[in-house]
Parts: structure tokens; sequence; C-alpha cells
């Protein structure tokens, strides 16, 4: 999934918050903390948040220093030439 793709899935799911929003409003129902400004807010939330979580997970599979077994995996990529 590339980052284009990514922010395209974030806006359709704030688009939905919205529509969301507005069905609601028009069956007399409002609530003061649910309106534009927080369905944007919680868009930019997900649009920041998303590929933080992304790369933290990347870089924590490609890390040899957690774990017994990927110290040893990394000795044996280093004897092999690969590291």
């Amino acid at each position: 999934m590339t980052a284009d793709k990514l922010k395209q899935y974030i806006g359709l799911f704030g688009g939905v918050l919205g529509a969301l929003l507005l069905f609601l409003q028009s069956l007399g129902l409002t609530f003061t903390h649910f309106n534009n400004d927080t369905i944007n807010a919680f868009v930019n939330v997900l649009e920041s948040l998303i590929p933080f979580v992304l790369i933290a997970y990347g870089i924590h599979k490609n890390s040899y220093i957690y774990t017994k077994k990927a110290k040893e995996q990394e000795k044996l990529l280093k004897e092999k030439g690969l590291k």
C-alpha cells in the first residue's frame, strides 16, 4: 500500500464520519464534541499516526537488538557476508 492510497483511505473514513454527522443532524441529534472541526482533527491525527505506526513496526521488525533469536540471526548474516 502506498502513502497516497493510505491517505485516500483515511480521507474516505473522514468522509464517512462527515456523512454520519449529517445523518445524525438530520434526525435532530446533535453532539457538542462531534462536529466538522473534530472530524477534521481526527483525520489529521490518523494521517500522522498511521504512517508513524507503520514505520515504527518496520524498524522493530528490521532490528537485531531485541531477542536472542534476532541476535543469532544477525550473527549468521554477518558470517555469510550478507550484513
